[in-house]
């Protein structure tokens, strides 16, 4: 039966080897792809940043306006991080960990920014705080402005992001289950204990991933919060308006150069996602060689 067993097994080996051309070809059109969409482009934004020499690029990122869109970029994207860095832990344990009315639908919810429009929830934004909207009229009585504001524009940022860090736990504790958290609470850990000292570690590179895609995504976030921001020079204009009007006025040397920051951004968000996943995958490694031992 086990010679049974190796000759079964060799033949779908077999049969799932392709031939070296296709394997080379299939590569050959991977790379080209990234080279064509992805090397390309990346590269043609740091040739522009720097092409008018290193002088040139320091006055455009130091410019007040270029620096007021660097700090409000970086203020949005701290604070939609952390709202829905909450929001994913807690929404993830509850999902994942006990059963309630109403799972399905949240789970939908949780969803839901990934099949609307960020211009459409922009919009959204608009019609329920603007000033002729549904609330807009009894917060401009007490003083309050939420479009055209930065906390339109932050509001606007937590809602297309609060997905990642949750989908990134749920499939995670859904398959661990509950298991070791009964056997805490069993020894005597009351729940802040079970979570901090049971549930995180488990979860931690995970929960560090859906943090990095978070953040990606709030960092250069344009659709929903064009819409919400009112444009406003060195007031509510993110790095990624700051760089298309300015690119629009023909000042293609510092939209280029504005656009690169971002660009290091992402190169450094590539470089943590695939440190995670490595960090990720010797972590898995190590628990399934310690499970079979």
């Amino acid at each position: 039966m086990l010679a049974q067993g190796s000759k079964a097994k060799s033949s779908v080996n077999s049969a799932l080897d392709e031939p070296f051309w296709v394997k080379s070809l299939l590569i050959g059109l991977t790379y080209l792809f990234l080279t064509l969409f992805l090397f390309v482009p990346l590269a043609a934004v740091f040739f522009e940043a720097f092409r008018k020499g290193l002088d040139t690029y320091l006055i455009s990122i130091t410019d007040r306006y270029a620096w007021a869109a660097i700090q409000l970029t970086l203020l949005t994207a701290g604070i939609s991080v952390v709202a829905n860095l909450i929001f994913g832990m807690a929404a993830s344990w509850a999902i994942a960990k006990f059963e309630f009315w109403g799972k399905s639908i949240l789970l939908t919810l949780i969803d839901l920014p990934f099949a609307v429009s960020p211009v459409i929830s922009g919009l959204v934004f608009v019609l329920v705080f603007g000033a002729q909207g549904w609330f807009g009229p009894i917060l401009n009585s007490y003083g309050l402005q939420i479009i055209y504001a930065v906390p339109g524009i932050v509001l606007a940022t937590m809602f297309v992001t609060f997905p990642f860090v949750a989908r990134e736990l749920i499939p995670l504790m859904q398959e661990q289950g509950t298991d070791e958290e009964q056997a805490a609470v069993m020894l005597g850990a009351n729940g802040w204990q079970v979570f901090w000292r049971v549930t995180v570690p488990n979860v931690r590179w995970a929960l560090i991933y859906g943090v990095i895609l978070c953040n990606a995504r709030a960092m250069g976030e344009f659709g929903a919060v064009s819409v919400v921001s009112g444009h406003v020079r060195g007031k509510t204009n993110p790095v990624p308006l700051h760089v298309e009007i300015i690119y629009n006025e023909y000042n293609f040397a510092a939209a280029f150069a504005v656009a690169s920051i971002l660009a290091f951004l992402a190169l450094a968000t590539l470089i943590a996602k695939a440190i995670v996943e490595h960090k990720q995958a010797l972590s898995q490694s190590n628990v399934e060689s310690g499970t079979s031992a």
